[in-house]
């Protein structure tokens, strides 16, 4: 009898779950990402943390800052900086696209998840707008009536 498999799936997946909550994701890119084989590996053990991250637009190459991809635990002397800035890697044509919208004003380049696609390593990032507290409001609001509904519509099957 053969070994149940392990559950690959389960670290295979980094969201960023504060940015659904504080912006409106308009548009979305699945970028590669420059990393080294010791962030890779931290990737895959499920160490790795982008809700604080962002991307900007420098001397025309994006590049996401703030993504914290913990050393590596076998790693050696050279290791990896948690912190440094990473490149992000996408067609010409989608990063002009991207940076005319970044300097037309009151958009953010926000990566949404990291994730492994075969053997590498993508990045959805989307072009989004900041939510005012008014709206993060009304979203809550929308939640609760959506959860009172369905607890009443399970109350009924009874």
């Amino acid at each position: 009898m053969a070994a149940p498999k392990k559950d690959t799936a389960r670290h295979t997946e980094v969201r960023n779950a504060k940015a659904l909550r504080d912006y409106f994701v308009d548009e979305r890119f699945e970028a590669g990402i420059k990393l080294l084989g010791t962030e890779v590996k931290s990737i895959r053990g499920g160490q790795a943390q982008i809700s604080d991250s962002f991307g900007k637009l420098e001397k025309g190459e994006l590049w996401l800052y703030n993504a914290h991809i913990d050393p590596y635990a076998f790693g050696n002397l050279q290791n990896h900086d948690p912190r440094r800035p990473r490149k992000l890697l996408l067609h010409t044509h989608q990063i002009r696209k991207i940076a005319l919208a970044l300097k037309a004003g009151g958009r953010a380049l926000v990566p949404l998840r990291m994730y492994f696609k075969d053997a590498l390593v993508k990045v959805e990032v989307a072009l989004a707008t900041g939510k005012k507290l008014y709206d993060k409001r009304e979203d809550v609001k929308k939640k609760t009536q959506l959860r009172e509904a369905t607890k009443a519509v399970k109350g009924r099957r009874r």
